[in-house]
């Protein structure tokens, strides 16, 4: 057997270990229940294994779905545990929530469009006509929900509430945002090192070495921005109203903006006609992106919701309009010119979600410069789409060497390859089968 074909096989045995029936677990132990992202990037990689289980994975997401179209990044597992996390998160307390299963409630990057488009790839013609029929109308819902709850001023970028939506949880410009918004307690914890005694409390780090997970001190802070929108019942009107965090996260506007592109592809395909407001939304999407952009660094930023100030804190985020494929061949140029500088993105094992130039670069710690196989995964795709097929080709193999070499882990130091979190993911092990099965 090949190298490769042992990394398939391997791959395969961890999808296999995580598979709940209707729907994988992220890993073992650590995440128990169901993600929304994660779901997706788990869809890509059993389309080619078994497309009828792949979209059983995707159809599982929609129990989650709430009446207005929000899809939560958490759906559940029962547990007869004490303080779960349904406990904590409560989404009963919004009555637009599923009456049957309990949920987060808050959402997460929308790869929904690209998942069934994936799918549908490997479905033929008439197959794959039924099952857009299947998920049109949760998808379509769910489109149209992002942009009339979360686009409030119609300026076409939606905001996001909490770092976990857009799913690179503690990148420095949401923990930048958060820190300035921490209350009296927290500061006085984090000044007299009491915020240490919250250690025993954290499920995270009994599975995973506390220097690869977040501080004591920005769990703190997401805990208490959770808890924030929970006494808000998760009501966007009263959330926006209190003032609370809330940020045009660039990373989520760039997947958004691929997956409207899906979202029209999928309608294509079914020959329905998008409302008129949806599609003057996503024209607009594409426009204001570009407001994201910074001249003088030469690079996208997430922008302040409030203040519509740019958070000029870098993070791996400034390569996904790659992905979006909605930015001018020049712009694309000089974020691929990031990739190649080896004091910025070009590590020995790219992509850091942190830039190596970054006071905030840590190679072991999270989303604050650990490479992860999904967002290398994304600028692969958004290489190919510009051009740039010898650095598509380049990322893919190391990212393939990567984890011939360390495992299927969640994330990976980009300096050593090494791997790190939790061990045998899923995401890793279903994006691998993917960029084994294509180039």
């Amino acid at each position: 057997m090949s190298g490769q074909d042992n990394l398939f096989e391997h791959a395969k045995a961890v999808l296999a270990e995580n598979d709940c029936g209707d729907f994988t677990r992220p890993a073992p132990d650590l995440y128990p229940h169901q993600w929304l992202w994660d779901s997706c990037f788990i869809a890509i990689g059993l389309r080619h294994l078994d497309s009828d289980r792949a979209q059983k994975e995707i159809l599982s997401l929609f129990r989650g779905q709430w009446a207005n179209g929000l899809l939560p990044h958490m759906v559940f597992t029962s547990s007869n545990k004490p303080m779960t996390h349904q406990d904590v998160w409560q989404s009963w307390l919004n009555p637009l929530s599923p009456d049957d299963v309990n949920t987060s409630g808050i959402t997460q990057p929308p790869l929904l469009a690209e998942a069934i488009v994936q799918i549908g790839e490997k479905l033929p013609l008439t197959e794959r006509r039924t099952w857009y029929r299947q998920v049109w109308p949760n998808l379509l819902k769910y489109h149209q929900w992002l942009y009339s709850e979360r686009d409030p001023h119609d300026e076409g970028l939606v905001l996001l509430i909490h770092p976990w939506e857009g799913g690179l949880d503690i990148t420095p410009p949401w923990m930048q945002e958060l820190n300035q918004h921490l209350p009296w307690w927290i500061r006085l914890l984090h000044k007299t090192h009491l915020d240490s005694l919250i250690r025993p409390l954290r499920s995270d780090t009994k599975h995973v070495p506390a220097e690869q997970r977040a501080l004591n001190v920005e769990v703190l802070a997401l805990g208490h921005s959770m808890l924030q929108l929970r006494r808000k019942g998760y009501d966007i009107n009263k959330i926006l109203k209190r003032g609370l965090p809330a940020i045009e996260d660039l990373s989520f506007n760039a997947i958004l903006i691929r997956a409207n592109a899906h979202l029209k592809e999928i309608a294509k395909t079914l020959r329905q006609e998008l409302p008129e407001e949806l599609v003057e939304r996503m024209a607009l999407a594409e426009q204001a992106l570009e407001e994201l952009w910074d001249t003088y660094t030469e690079q996208y930023y997430s922008r302040n919701f409030a203040t519509l100030k740019l958070l000029k804190e870098p993070s791996v985020a400034t390569l996904l309009p790659l992905y979006a494929g909605s930015i001018s061949q020049e712009r694309a140029a000089k974020l691929v010119s990031k990739l190649e500088n080896d004091h910025v993105f070009g590590t020995a094992f790219p992509v850091p979600s942190v830039p190596q130039d970054s006071s905030w670069f840590d190679p072991l710690r999270y989303w604050q410069g650990p490479s992860w196989v999904n967002i290398n995964w994304l600028i692969i795709d958004g290489l190919k789409r510009y051009g740039f097929a010898d650095h598509a080709a380049a990322l893919r193999d190391s990212t393939l060497e990567m984890v011939d070499r360390s495992g299927f882990f969640e994330y990976f130091n980009p300096l050593t390859g090494a791997g790190l979190g939790a061990v045998n993911f899923s995401w890793t092990a279903a994006l691998i089968i993917d960029l084994l099965k294509t180039k």
